[in-house]
């Protein structure tokens, strides 16, 4: 999504960017914290941030059939009790929290490194995120859950993951352009698809091929474009708030 905006692919109408990369939840504490002018965030950190930050309308990683999914050993029956999570900020927390009341212990760790812990036996289960959904089956690990399928189940709302909003420091004019500049470099991605893999690649946890497309066509899609009514109605049912 960003691939045409940071290598300038677009006309980006005047306006600069120093991008730094982190995890999703260094991008969480730091946005508590008010550093970035514009960033990613997890969609269930909203109300803690609609004060400062305004929710853009491009750029969300939003959809159906593309949960966190929760994991465990093969062949392990006991009780959940304590499970790793790629940070308690995260959309991935709060879908644990809502549909499994009853896990004692949540932990929150490096959300590439939580498939090989659970394997290991370090907890009793794992919620994976972004490339890990798709390749925990060559592990020695079964699914639990798929907490996307739950919350669609029970609330027939696409989910929202992530999303990106803009300081309200900023001018409202210049929040409207990044909003437009964003909604571009998405266009441009869907209509030049190879041009941004070298890019992905360079920042991908997978490598395989296969793997980056069926990421890509998971969390890229017209919501990312537009939010629309339904993507606003779903946000609005995860974080409890009105936009």
């Amino acid at each position: 999504m960003f691939d045409a905006i940071i290598n300038r692919r677009i006309d980006l109408g005047g306006m600069s960017f120093d991008v730094e990369y982190h995890d999703i939840e260094q991008l969480n504490e730091r946005a508590l914290r008010g550093e970035a002018d514009i960033t990613k965030c997890s969609t269930a950190l909203l109300p803690q941030l609609y004060r400062n930050y305004a929710l853009l309308d491009s750029g969300s990683a939003l959809g159906r059939g593309n949960g966190p999914l929760l994991v465990r050993r093969k062949g392990d029956t006991g009780p959940l009790h304590h499970v790793a999570v790629p940070g308690l900020h995260t959309t991935a927390n709060m879908l644990l929290v809502r549909l499994f009341p009853d896990i004692d212990k949540r932990t929150p760790m490096l959300f590439s490194d939580i498939a090989e812990a659970v394997e290991r036996g370090d907890f009793d289960a794992g919620v994976l995120i972004h490339e890990g959904r798709f390749v925990y089956h060559k592990r020695n690990l079964e699914l639990v859950a798929d907490l996307g399928v739950e919350w669609e189940r029970r609330l027939s709302l696409p989910l929202p993951l992530g999303s990106i909003l803009a300081s309200r420091n900023l001018q409202e004019e210049e929040i409207e352009a990044l909003d437009e500049l964003l909604l571009r470099s998405i266009e441009y991605a869907f209509q030049n698809p190879e041009a941004s893999r070298a890019f992905i690649k360079e920042h991908a946890q997978e490598m395989d091929d296969d793997v980056i497309e069926r990421h890509i066509a998971l969390f890229v899609n017209s919501f990312s474009l537009s939010l629309g009514s339904e993507g606003r109605r779903a946000v609005e049912a995860l974080c409890g708030i009105d936009l």
